[in-house]
């Protein structure tokens, strides 16, 4: 999925070298499938490792990204280019701008998720937020999933009605009605 040249993997391995025990690779991409698309590499400490990232072996070190990501990845390549001026690490992800929700053979339940992490995840990520589609049944309801700041928010009723809701009825006639799954939690992750 993502092609590290050796001498970039040589590259990380000393870089993590001096960091805490444990601390691994997180490849990232801010604002996927739109023309502002920008990827970015970071150092991931162990308590930062998400449930939901996908878990890439390298030599002596992982790589994590998110899953709803990863497709944006595809054929991604990071090098240690050196020139007169020094070493840089580059990350060439030529699907990074891809809007991949177009696409005429995804399946509505992919174009819906896809829409979430384009259209609703940024503006939710502000907070420590995010939604998931757990699934849009025959009648066309969709059951959706808040984490992180979202979950417990007191704020959560008009996110879900004026920001998700709205969008989605709006953008796919498929879709009927949108509820919450969630087992809100109020507590120190809430946003508000």
């Amino acid at each position: 999925m993502i092609n590290i040249s050796k001498k970039a993997q040589e590259h990380f391995t000393s870089l993590l070298s001096n960091e805490p025990e444990n601390t691994q690779i997180r490849v990232f991409i801010v604002n996927p499938g739109t023309p502002n698309a920008e990827c970015g590499v970071a150092f991931c400490p162990e308590n930062e490792i998400e449930l939901s990232d996908i878990q890439l072996k390298y030599d002596g070190f992982f790589v994590y990204v998110n899953k709803d990501t990863i497709s944006y990845l595809k054929n991604s390549v990071i090098d240690l280019v050196t020139d007169k001026i020094g070493s840089q690490l580059t990350l060439k992800a030529p699907y990074a701008k891809n809007n991949f929700s177009k696409k005429v053979s995804s399946s509505l339940e992919e174009k819906v998720k896809c829409f979430l992490n384009l259209e609703i995840n940024p503006q939710l990520s502000m907070h420590g937020g995010r939604v998931e589609l757990i699934k849009i049944d025959k009648n066309g309801i969709a059951a959706i999933q808040f984490s992180g700041g979202c979950n417990g928010c007191s704020m959560i009723g008009s996110t879900l009605k004026e920001t998700v809701e709205k969008k989605l009825l709006s953008s796919f006639s498929e879709i009927k009605k949108v509820y919450d799954e969630t087992h809100h939690l109020h507590g120190q992750h809430s946003f508000y």
